[in-house]
């Protein structure tokens, strides 16, 4: 059965974001994910995880300036030591809180400026960072964004992410394949399942068009979820989706996995 992960940083936002573990718990989520957990201490996020028996299954890279617009450093020349510090404070975030998939944001590319020069500061910051993190059993992942939601996005779609995680060679260097973005950037969605399982690490679901709750729009998520447990996917599928009305009122999709 799927196991299903609630996005804090999208799911019960009515409440602060340490009580939201408790609020996932009794949702009946076994695992939470997160943007950015560097608003608390890595030891009170432990403490809430440890109480409320979660596991953290992901979290983000520091973003750089989200204020500025700054959506992730990992492709920014001339950032690399600001990448390099928040691998080593998200590091520190997952050692002790037992988390063991970062995700790498890519980051906003300058427009009209050539990509390869970005593809080159990518690989080389992953492979330092994942040299750091692979003797703690730790993975990074690499998603594709689509560009309507983040306009200027390094990376949009899979096949990009893939030829990055190629040049960058490493076992603990993987896919986060959120299937939202990649409908609206190229749909077929279980041939991009069946085709990318080996290398996907973590998946993210919401509806598309409008990012509510996964029974609602044009993707059949009861189809997909089952293709991932018939394929032996047993990774954490994120629930990052914006709650149409209300977090608790909208669980009924749910429910079939054992939450809500």
């Amino acid at each position: 059965m799927p196991k299903l992960a609630a996005n804090l940083h999208f799911l019960f936002q009515e409440l602060p974001f340490l009580d939201r573990f408790r609020a996932a718990a009794e949702a009946g989520f076994h695992g939470v994910e997160c943007l950015f957990p560097y608003e608390a201490s890595a030891e009170s996020i432990a403490e809430r995880l440890e109480r409320h028996r979660l596991t953290l299954a992901l979290f983000n890279l520091p973003p750089g300036n989200r204020e500025a617009g700054e959506r992730g450093l990992g492709a920014l020349p001339g950032r690399e030591q600001e990448f390099a510090a928040g691998v080593e404070e998200a590091l520190a975030y997952a050692l002790a809180t037992g988390g063991r998939r970062i995700h790498v944001l890519s980051g906003v590319w300058p427009e009209g400026r050539d990509k390869a020069e970005g593809e080159r500061v990518l690989v080389g910051n992953l492979r330092r960072a994942a040299a750091l993190a692979a003797p703690h059993g730790i993975e990074l992942l690499l998603e594709p964004i689509n560009p309507r939601d983040i306009p200027g996005y390094f990376l949009n779609t899979p096949q990009q992410a893939m030829a990055i995680l190629d040049r960058v060679g490493r076992a603990n260097v993987r896919l986060q394949l959120d299937l939202y973005h990649c409908q609206i950037v190229a749909g077929d969605l279980a041939r991009h399942i069946r085709e990318l399982l080996a290398r996907i690490a973590h998946v993210q679901i919401a509806g598309v068009p409008e990012r509510h709750e996964p029974d609602r729009g044009e993707v059949n998520f009861a189809y997909l979820l089952d293709l991932l447990d018939s394929l032996g996917y047993d990774g954490w599928v994120g629930c990052e989706y914006r709650p149409a009305a209300g977090t608790r009122q909208g669980l009924g999709w749910a429910r079939r996995w054992g939450v809500g």
